[in-house]
């Protein structure tokens, strides 16, 4: 029979390992890869265009965020800006959105943001980003 101090030992590891994974994407620099999408009305409650300098990021990093609850427009990442950098080019953005297709460190910009960075044609870059 196992102690309750033994339970509570595995209990906390198994959180811990859980929380491992979007705790690391909050770590600077992440690396992923950038696409760009038509906004409109996103997960933040604020409806955007295209020429906005606006991201999703990752439907796992956007729903893991310290401090998100049920209410996506409450998510703490909210109007949180991060940077995004390209061959030497960067570009900083305000997170209105989740991606529900992007991997954990994967961003998908607004047609504006992606400009900044590449030609629209390439579609998709691997970038370094930092949330401010």
């Amino acid at each position: 029979m196992l102690s309750f101090s033994t339970v509570v030992v595995v209990a906390l590891a198994l959180v811990s390992s859980v929380v491992s994974v979007p705790m690391r994407a909050r770590q600077s620099p992440n690396f992923g890869d950038a696409t760009f999408y038509e906004p409109g009305l996103g997960a933040c409650g604020v409806t955007n265009s295209a020429s906005d300098h606006i991201v999703a990021v990752s439907a796992s990093f956007f729903d893991t965020f310290p401090g998100a609850t049920a209410n996506p427009n409450a998510n703490p990442v909210c109007g949180r800006t991060l940077t995004a950098n390209f061959q030497g080019k960067s570009t900083t953005v305000t997170v209105v959105d989740r991606c529900v297709g992007c991997a954990l460190d994967d961003i998908d910009l607004s047609p504006a943001a992606f400009s900044d960075l590449a030609d629209q044609s390439l579609g998709r870059i691997q970038v370094s980003w930092t949330l401010n």
